[in-house]
C-alpha cells in the first residue's frame, strides 16, 4: 500500500456558522491522505494524479457553502473515494484564521472514509 499526501492546500472558502464568515470568506487549509494500490509502472495513468486530487478538493469547497468543518471534510472525502481508485481517504480541514478567545493556532476536523 502507498499513501499519497497533500498538505496545506490553501483555498478561500465561504464556510462557517456565522453569517459574516460565509459572506466575507476566509482561508482554509486542506490535508489529504489517500491509501492507494502501488502502480504497476512509472506512468501517471497508472497512479492517482495529485493534480486531479487538488482540483477535486477545490471543486467541492467552491461548489457549496458548508456551516460545519465536519460536513466540508466529509463531502471531500466522499468525492475522493468515489472518483479515484483509493482504498481509504482521510481529509483534514484546518481553519487557521479562526477567532477564538483564548486564541488558537487553528481549528480542525479530520474525516476518514474507506
Amino acid at each position: 500500500m502507498i499513501t499519497v499526501e497533500l498538505h496545506g492546500l490553501a483555498l478561500l472558502g465561504y464556510h462557517g456558522v456565522e453569517e459574516d464568515e460565509r459572506r466575507r470568506g476566509q482561508r482554509f487549509l486542506f490535508d489529504v491522505w489517500l491509501d492507494v494500490v502501488e502502480p504497476s509502472g512509472d506512468r501517471i495513468e497508472d497512479a492517482v494524479d495529485y493534480r486531479k486530487v487538488a482540483a477535486c478538493v477545490r471543486e467541492v469547497s467552491d461548489g457549496a457553502r458548508f456551516r460545519l468543518l465536519e460536513s466540508l471534510a466529509a463531502a471531500i472525502a466522499e468525492q475522493l473515494v468515489s472518483r479515484f481508485p483509493v482504498q481509504r481517504a482521510r481529509v483534514r480541514v484546518r481553519k487557521p484564521d479562526v477567532e477564538l478567545d483564548p486564541p488558537v493556532e487553528y481549528a480542525a476536523v479530520a474525516v476518514e472514509r474507506p
